[in-house]
């Protein structure tokens, strides 16, 4: 087979089912799709040959919860609570600063942390996703994105009235604009959405066959809302609803009992883990190895920068295993594999992209990363997998591909001017300053 790319030189990570690593191994890419994964010399003569250069050769992480252009709040309201934090600095900064211009070049710089930091596909939804889709695209990155839905006036929407045939038109036409771009619809929570909004767009995107994205259970004071209202766990209530199956992914499930994780595993839907966001708003510390016990597909997330307040997912990795050692008290929970595959193949088919990424098999699209272990804190290296949980960092990537396109190569991005995307927000930024600060 001729090859378009050949990466080598490397110890190949694969994630596969059989959890492979390959020392000195190398990966034939096609198309866009990996064609070879060989420990043997790799071919000559390829257009493009890429010496790892001893590093670590793994897939593409992805981040199946965040929210791009809340770049832009990065920074602006820390250590609230997340009620007092969203209602009195989140929401009104949004309906004050949120315009088609500010969310494309919050986007970008999204975009750009991620993929200088080895996350080549993410998830999540926002309120303008016309423009975020648009962004995204232009950067070459694979995505899962969602139009917000909420029943209050939103930026782009201010008639919630109409907010699930804007969700809807914005699906439509994602649907066949972009190869590496899926579209999904995102309600708020069940505190910010009615039951006849939430069935409304899960019915919507179950007619097109789409990931319905919802925030669960972030908080005790929810949860407790919750039964006291409706008599229900938040997951009891959407359940009752009938939204819950193999296309709805549910984000933060901080608050939830063992009833809540069996009716999650039985329904198939999917859990989104992020430890940072969840830590650093007091929200609390997910349950994460019961709901990997029931077979629940349960990715990472960074959550938005406004709350974390940075997108590298090898920091969340690391902030995972080490959360739930010391939660539990044992340190054999979650160990460096599992976190990695909820990096990697289980956030991949947590969001339904399983059979396209997560992992270097032959036949899936070529989202690769190179990590440069040629640096004192990842030397020496016994176990790859525990490195990259442990010791790697985003600053330890070298190069990026996705769909065996070069979009960073020696840690330079090649599908952005960054300087530019960085003054652009700094001027926002600015403009936010003057009222805010």
């Amino acid at each position: 087979m001729e090859f378009d790319t050949v990466i080598h030189n490397g110890t190949l990570v694969t994630m596969d089912a059989r959890m492979r690593i390959i020392p000195s191994g190398w990966i034939g890419i096609r198309n866009g799709c990996i064609g070879a994964i060989e420990s043997v010399a790799p071919p000559a003569g390829v257009p493009q040959s890429v010496d790892a250069a001893g590093g670590i050769v793994m897939p593409g992480l992805v981040n199946t919860h965040t929210h791009l252009p809340m770049t832009l709040f990065r920074g602006l309201a820390d250590d609230l609570p997340l009620a007092e934090w969203l209602n009195d600095h989140i929401f009104p900064a949004e309906a004050r600063f949120i315009r088609p211009d500010t969310v494309r070049w919050g986007t970008l710089l999204a975009c750009a942390e991620m993929l200088l930091s080895g996350t080549t596909c993410c998830c999540g939804g926002y309120f303008l996703e016309n423009e975020v889709a648009r962004a995204v695209s232009e950067t070459g990155m694979r995505a899962v994105l969602a139009q917000g839905v909420i029943d209050f006036p939103a930026p782009g929407v201010p008639d919630p009235k109409k907010n699930i045939d804007h969700a809807e038109a914005y699906a439509k036409h994602w649907l066949s604009e972009s190869p590496r771009i899926i579209p999904s619809i995102f309600c708020h929570a069940p505190y910010t959405c009615s039951d006849a909004t939430l069935k409304a767009a899960k019915a919507a995107a179950d007619e097109m066959g789409l990931l319905f994205q919802v925030h669960v259970a972030e908080t005790r004071q929810e949860r407790e809302r919750s039964i006291k209202e409706k008599g229900l766990s938040p997951v009891a209530h959407l359940d009752s609803l009938g939204l819950l199956d193999r296309r709805t992914l549910m984000a933060h499930c901080v608050w939830v009992d063992d009833r809540d994780i069996a009716i999650a595993g039985d329904r198939g839907c999917a859990v989104v883990h992020c430890p940072e966001s969840n830590m650093k708003l007091a929200s609390g510390i997910a349950p994460v190895p019961a709901m990997r016990a029931a077979r629940i597909p349960v990715g990472l997330g960074t959550d938005g920068c406004a709350s974390n307040n940075d997108l590298d997912l090898f920091g969340e990795m690391a902030t995972a295993a080490k959360l739930h050692k010391a939660a539990s008290g044992d340190p054999t929970v979650l160990g460096a594999l599992d976190v990695l595959k909820m990096g990697t193949i289980d956030g991949a088919r947590a969001i339904g992209l399983y059979d396209s990424i997560g992992s270097l098999e032959i036949g899936k699209q070529a989202d690769v990363v190179v990590l440069d272990t040629r640096t004192p804190h990842l030397t020496p290296m016994y176990h790859p997998e525990s490195h990259i949980v442990y010791a790697a960092g985003g600053r330890d990537v070298r190069h990026v591909f996705v769909s065996g396109q070069p979009l960073v190569q020696d840690r330079r991005l090649l599908t952005m001017d960054i300087r530019k995307i960085m003054d652009r927000v700094n001027n926002i930024a600015q403009e936010i300053r003057k009222p805010w600060i």
